[in-house]
């Protein structure tokens, strides 16, 4: 079946190639030592031996989990959205990566392709640092594009 296939791929690629990656380097980055109390070998084998409609029931993920969680933990808590591992785009680009992006999204750096409309990009950008009107998402991947292109298309 599909989801027991993609739970398998989590747990053996995503999980130790990525988060439980960035969990190790950002905790010893502080010198703290972070503990997966979820992912001892026994709740593991045990939640493997539920049966599916536990995990997963009308959409929602960790279904019993959730249930038993609702008893000691406010419903506005249990309720809210997800919140990942975020980085502050925001301060970096309008503080220290500034004449990075300033020296990624010139004109004459805009200019070497067809691809991006230079004007749309200078608009967004300048729109970014004066207001914030702009989402710090859609200028990082301008920036990582531009990147690109400087690296690997001179």
């Amino acid at each position: 079946a599909f989801i027991p296939q993609m739970q398998y791929g989590d747990m053996n690629a995503y999980l130790p190639d990525d988060i439980l990656t960035k969990v190790d380097r950002a905790s010893m980055g502080v010198g703290l030592e972070a503990r997966v109390p979820l992912l001892d070998h026994r709740v593991v084998e045990f939640a493997w031996s539920l049966p599916m409609d536990y995990k997963l029931r009308d959409g929602q993920g960790k279904w019993i989990l959730r249930q038993i969680l609702y008893k000691y933990v406010p419903k506005d808590v249990m309720e809210r959205p997800k919140a990942g591992f975020g980085i502050p785009l925001q301060s970096w680009l309008s503080g220290p990566l500034r004449d990075w992006a300033e020296a990624l999204l010139a004109p004459e750096s805009l200019a070497r392709d067809a691809i991006l409309n230079p004007a749309a990009v200078r608009a967004a950008w300048d729109g970014f640092i004066s207001n914030g009107s702009e989402s710090p998402y859609l200028i990082w991947n301008l920036l990582m594009y531009q990147a690109w292109k400087a690296r690997w298309h001179p």
